[in-house]
């Protein structure tokens, strides 16, 4: 009989992740806009800094597990599409607008960040290469933009190592982007307790939750 690892499987990650995401998108969309409702709106984008670290930790431990990397980016890219109607309808009330893409797009930079480092041979072609991808993050106006995809990156290149890992991310979102996102480090926790196992499938469902529940916070908006 299989023997179950202690800690949190890729399974209850990615639930923390979709949850905290929901909290967040919902409070900054909706109940932001109520008055009387700052300090418990507050309270909830907090919780929802939880979100995109996990996003980028899980993205790292899909590089290494996926069977397919190349379908693993057409997923990610197609997923980007579909949803940037409804996200560009939130964050700047236009139908289709470039200067902000969804976090879709910066996962799959980061994606092609880890799949190109690999591929390089030398120590300055690997630097060259990560320098004119975190570039693109910017160029592109990604979620997060280039310090989300370096995020990623920190994830990748210090997997094997704790307390590196902890520390670069938690300067990149303390320093670098300080205020609310400061709280993000909260979720190193339930990162470090991961099990590498990858738990209960449910694939489609967490990639689909983030399109569909964008249409859903976008109709309800509309609605009051």
């Amino acid at each position: 009989m299989e023997t179950k690892q202690p800690g949190i499987s890729g399974y209850w990650l990615k639930l923390i992740a979709v949850i905290s995401m929901l909290i967040d998108h919902t409070s900054a969309v909706i109940l932001e806009q109520i008055p009387g409702l700052e300090a418990p709106a507050f309270f909830m984008r907090i919780i929802g800094r939880l979100a995109f670290p996990i996003y980028c930790f899980l993205l790292v431990e899909g590089f290494y597990h996926t069977r397919d990397i190349r379908k693993y980016m057409i997923r990610l890219a197609g997923l980007g599409v579909i949803s940037e109607i409804p996200f560009d309808l939130l964050t700047t009330g236009k139908f289709f607008d470039l200067r902000h893409q969804n976090v879709f797009f910066t996962l799959l930079i980061g994606l092609i960040l880890l799949y190109g480092y690999e591929k390089q041979y030398s120590t300055f072609s690997k630097v060259s290469f990560a320098f004119l991808i975190l570039i693109a993050g910017d160029l592109f106006r990604v979620d997060y933009g280039a310090w989300g995809v370096l995020m990623i990156f920190c994830f990748f290149i210090f997997r094997e190592r704790m307390w590196a890992k902890i520390v670069s991310v938690a300067v990149i979102n303390v320093v670098v982007f300080g205020y609310i996102q400061a709280f993000a480090v909260l979720a190193l926790l339930p990162i470090c307790l991961y099990n590498g196992e990858k738990g209960r499938g449910y694939k489609y469902f967490f990639y689909l939750v983030y399109p569909v529940h964008l249409w859903i916070i976008w109709i309800i908006k509309t609605m009051i």
